[in-house]
């Protein structure tokens, strides 16, 4: 019986942590980063934190899990996610309180509204921000980005200064945007097969939203859009711009899991060994095999695949990195060395999943 089940098992339940929790563990992150900034910057960490936990408690709220929207739910990861973007701001470019805010206001929506599904969710989705700004922030003025008409762009990325010069998270000068991308799409075009773009402004932000996950260790972007929307051709220039060459596997009529598995072991090797950048990217007819789904959810998951590889082949590649571990000054045991090359694989590998959307 049910009863019976229950009584074998121990379990644990973990509720969401309360608020004032949440704010000590995350004002602990945030006042030892920004120490080295300015005081007026400084100052705006309490209030940051509080609209952001604000803010997450009116998204859970508002945007329900349903069967067609099964994936509006917002959890600690999320939340955490935002922090992790305010984390990459650097002193020389954060001068003003005012920026600060700013990057919250881009990073929440990076994380909440780019996963609605509807025109009218994140409208309602922004009205919730700008009262929270309100709230906490009325000193400030950010009409200019939730104005109904031709708001402001608000983007924040790490090649404001263009493809060949010094990165630094740090907001995109409107201005400068579409210099940018058209100048990183030429370059592409002179070192691989052209692609016939034209880079509309929702297809430049588009561009931006993409760098700035597959930037991140473990960074893997899903892509959702009818076929011919640009898709393919805005993750290939998007791993340019960050430096990444793109993998895709080559699908046959035999084509199964054990070339797959043969592929991964390729990726996994040129990005834990090698240390190379690359965007695997996948679409959704090249999931040829129900199967190969358990491979790409260890992939995005832990980055750990089970049965990729021997005893004898983990030997193998443990020594190919033990060099590089002992370098670092960490003992080069077989945990330490496979450890350090999986870690590798996470910032150097990233997933580009592109379906089409549900009817």
């Amino acid at each position: 019986s049910e009863m019976c089940i229950r009584d074998s098992f121990w379990m644990c339940s973990v509720p969401f942590p309360e608020s004032n929790s949440l704010y000590t563990i995350y004002y602990t992150f945030m006042n030892g980063h920004f120490k080295k900034f300015k005081s007026a910057v400084q100052e705006q960490i309490p209030m940051v934190i509080k609209a952001a936990l604000m803010l997450h408690q009116s998204v859970v709220a508002t945007f329900r899990k349903t069967a067609i929207n099964f994936h509006y739910e917002f959890n600690i990861r999320h939340l955490s996610g935002i922090f992790q973007g305010l984390l990459m701001a650097q002193p020389a470019q954060f001068q003003e309180p005012e920026k600060l805010v700013r990057l919250w206001i881009h990073e929440s929506e990076r994380i909440y509204g780019d996963r609605l599904v509807s025109g009218e969710n994140l409208a309602s989705y922004k009205g919730l921000t700008a009262e929270h700004l309100k709230k906490n922030f009325s000193k400030f003025n950010m009409n200019r980005f939730f104005q109904a008409n031709n708001p402001e762009n608000l983007i924040f990325c790490n090649f404001t200064l263009g493809l060949n010069n010094d990165r630094f998270y740090d907001q995109m000068p409107n201005d400068k945007l579409e210099h940018h991308i058209n100048e990183a799409l030429r370059e592409y075009n002179d070192n691989n097969p052209v692609m016939d773009l034209v880079l509309f402004d929702d297809a430049m932000k588009h561009v931006c939203r993409i760098t700035r996950i597959i930037a991140s260790p473990s960074g893997h972007a899903l892509l959702v859009g009818v076929g011919g929307s640009g898709k393919q051709s805005l993750a290939r220039l998007s791993a340019f711009i960050c430096g990444y060459t793109t993998f895709q596997i080559t699908l046959s009529s035999t084509y199964n899991l054990n070339d797959l598995k043969v592929d991964l072991q390729q990726l996994y090797f040129k990005t834990g060994v090698k240390e190379e950048g690359i965007l695997f990217i996948l679409t959704d007819s090249q999931i040829a095999d129900e199967r190969f789904l358990v491979y790409i959810n260890d992939l995005l998951s832990s980055g750990e695949i089970a049965d990729l590889y021997t005893n004898e082949e983990k030997d193998q590649l443990v020594n190919n990195v033990r060099a590089k571990v002992k370098a670092e000054g960490k003992p080069d045991s077989r945990e330490n060395c496979w450890n350090w090359f999986i870690d590798k694989v996470k910032s150097n590998l990233h997933l580009a999943p592109l379906l089409l959307p549900s009817r």
